[in-house]
């Protein structure tokens, strides 16, 4: 379990910008110290702590450690499948839903880190749930993956200017959707 973290994990963990993370060190508000011989920040975690709790700030995200990832598709062994994986992985707390109004419900309530979200769902189409998402600047931090059989690459790019922050086509390797994962949450990829 980490003891110390940057002003960027910090701010990660408190969903808020890393620039409002380095007003509150500067200011005194959130304790520190600055790493020996550079002008590197370090809040350790039980001031982070703290803080988040003084400042009425959800601390299940340092509490876990974990982050959180919503997997949304109506085909459960695909589910299944990417749960079972990013739970061995160790670094995941997973929810999931099978369709886009169970999913807008948890996104809301639960807040992930990230969403892999099937374009094809039974009620509502991903591009909506994107938008939805992307509409509300609470959900700023939240990294977006769809998935779908579909190739069209203006569907594509469609999906990307509602806000999806990558696609895959299925099938994928599921080791190649947790490298992705890894990289759009910036944290670093386990070697087997």
């Amino acid at each position: 379990m980490k003891t110390v973290f940057t002003t960027g994990e910090a701010a990660k963990i408190c969903k808020v910008s890393q620039q409002t993370i380095i007003r509150c060190f500067d200011s005194g508000q959130l304790k520190g110290f600055r790493v020996p011989g550079s002008r590197f920040r370090r809040i350790p975690r039980d001031i982070l702590y703290k803080f988040m709790k003084d400042n009425g700030i959800p601390t299940d995200a340092l509490e876990s450690g974990k982050r959180k990832a919503l997997i949304v598709d109506d085909d459960e062994e695909l589910v299944e499948l990417i749960v079972d994986a990013l739970e061995a992985d160790g670094r995941f707390e997973t929810r999931m839903a099978n369709n886009g109004f169970d999913a807008g419900m948890m996104v809301k309530e639960y807040h992930p880190d990230i969403i892999v979200l099937d374009v094809m769902l039974p009620d509502i189409n991903g591009k909506e749930v994107c938008q939805r998402v992307r509409s509300d600047s609470a959900l700023d931090d939240v990294r977006i993956i769809c998935i779908s059989g579909m190739v069209e690459q203006d569907k594509i790019q469609d999906l990307k200017d509602s806000g999806a922050d990558h696609f895959m086509q299925k099938p994928f390797e599921v080791d190649a959707l947790i490298e992705r994962i890894c990289r759009l949450l910036d944290i670093e990829q386990l070697t087997a």
